[in-house]
């Protein structure tokens, strides 16, 4: 009986259409080169590691921008989320593995009856384990683990991500802070240099050497300067307040450890330099990284619907101890059993299955769709922080001569006002000249820096692919 059983469902399998093949990988579209210069600057691989992420950012040789960015890394929101996603999408693999494996229960009952001829009356305890086995014959099952796994990969890369980004912040506020202490201590000197010029100017006017209108212009550039002053302190302070928001430190003990060292320059550290940075980098980055694998698991859940439109095959079984009380009478059994194996051959079901397999396509190209995207917008961002970068370091010697020239004739300037050659008004635009340029310099040299920074991110913060197995590393075709 069980012979011609399993030759009709041998025959009934091989009946079936083949399944259609996964859809293909769309294409990278990754650059063989960079159309913008690369500067000496690139960024160093920390292979998606939070240590590794933290001594990358110790190489600029600031303990406190490594704090700031380590508390913020603990509190920022978009950290946090990120991190429940990973939980999420590991229990998610951790559950889709469990479906290719027998399920095993263990059921107890107590039931009593009354008689019932031949059979006597009394109190019947079973107890049992059973257990259930679904035959992944096309591989519904295994897709849909395939698909769970490259998902939580694709979670894991966005959690890096979000450490990158929260770092790239954190490190581009604190420089926006530092630049802005240093446009102060050049707004400080600009008016110290005002007030002095406003003193000497009043005591020559109330000798008789310079007219009252000299002295009125003198103590107007001296206001100015202070005014300018005021508000370059003003908004240091809002850039403080900014950082005390990211990073969640005390407001007090990070002022505190503001005033602590000397202000140090804003450059970029030698130790980051390197030779290149090579196009291959982009694919490296948390987004490209997990669109990919968004496109290689909706690659799979196609491929495990369309299996789902096909028979279905299940084994069950169970092992159980049996107990009859009847009266002072007892009876104690043993029973197993293997089966039965279903076949589930679908039928009939308004087109439910063939429906599912639309919206799988349809999910499919939305995400190769969204990862051409995101490959366009990375080499975007690669480029724009390239170009950046060229132009800041194409016009530091500029700047550099700028204020060199400017102070000079500054100077000069002044020793011929104090000797009565100039007037006024020329001291006052030779200023002007000095400040501006100094004011410049200092606005190059954050540009530059966040240029910098914005190519740490747009290469993802130098983060490695991890190595994966070929079944989730890659989009393959089923034959």
């Amino acid at each position: 009986m069980i012979r011609p059983c399993l030759a009709a469902l041998m025959l009934l399998l091989s009946a079936c259409a083949p399944l259609a093949p996964l859809p293909p990988a769309p294409s990278a579209e990754l650059p063989a080169a960079w159309q913008a210069p690369v500067p000496g600057e690139a960024v160093l691989a920390h292979e998606g590691r939070l240590a590794s992420l933290t001594d990358w950012w110790r190489q600029h040789d600031d303990p406190l921008l490594v704090e700031l960015i380590g508390s913020a890394q603990a509190v920022h929101a978009s950290v946090a989320a990120a991190r429940t996603q990973l939980a999420q999408a590991n229990a998610e693999r951790v559950a889709a593995g469990a479906a290719r494996r027998p399920v095993i229960e263990a059921v107890g009952t107590a039931q009593r009856r009354s008689p019932f001829p031949p059979l006597p009356g009394g109190t019947i305890y079973q107890g049992a384990a059973q257990t259930s086995w679904e035959i992944d014959l096309f591989g519904a099952n295994r897709l849909a683990q395939e698909a769970a796994q490259l998902r939580m990969a694709g979670a894991e890369a966005g959690w890096h991500e979000a450490r990158v980004s929260v770092a790239a912040e954190v490190a581009n506020q604190y420089y926006q802070l530092r630049a802005c202490r240093h446009r102060a201590d050049v707004a400080a000197a600009d008016a110290a240099s005002r007030a002095e010029t406003a003193r000497l100017t009043g005591l020559a006017a109330d000798a008789g050497f310079q007219s009252p209108a000299n002295a009125a212009l003198a103590r107007a550039s001296a206001a100015e300067g202070n005014a300018l002053l005021q508000q370059q302190r003003a908004q240091c302070d809002v850039d403080v307040k900014i950082l005390v928001m990211l990073s969640g430190m005390d407001e007090s003990a990070l002022r505190a450890r503001l005033m602590q060292p000397p202000l140090p320059p804003l450059q970029i550290p030698a130790a980051l330099e390197l030779a290149t940075l090579p196009a291959a980098t982009l694919a490296q980055r948390p987004d490209v990284f997990s669109a990919a694998r968004q496109v290689a698991a909706a690659s799979r859940e196609v491929g495990s619907v369309d299996a789902q439109r096909y028979p279905r095959l299940a084994l069950t079984g169970n092992i159980g101890l049996a107990r009859f009380e009847s009266g002072s009478q007892a009876l104690n059994l043993n029973y197993w059993s293997i089966g039965p194996l279903q076949l589930t051959v679908p039928v009939y079901d308004a087109g439910r299955r063939r429906a599912n397999l639309d919206a799988a396509r349809a999910r499919y190209e939305e995400a190769a769709s969204r990862y051409r995207d995101v490959v366009r917008r990375a080499v975007r961002e690669v480029e724009e922080a390239l170009v950046q970068l060229d132009s800041t370091a194409r016009r530091s010697s500029d700047a550099q001569a700028a204020i060199e020239g400017f102070s000079t004739f500054f100077n000069a300037t002044r020793e011929r006002y104090q000797a009565g050659m100039a007037s006024l008004l020329e001291l006052e635009e030779a200023r002007r000249n000095r400040f501006a340029a100094e004011s410049a310099l200092v606005n190059l040299q954050r540009e530059r820096i966040a240029a910098w920074i914005a190519l740490y991110r747009a290469a993802g913060g130098g983060w490695s692919a991890p190595a994966a197995p070929d079944s989730t590393n890659s989009l393959t075709q089923r034959n």
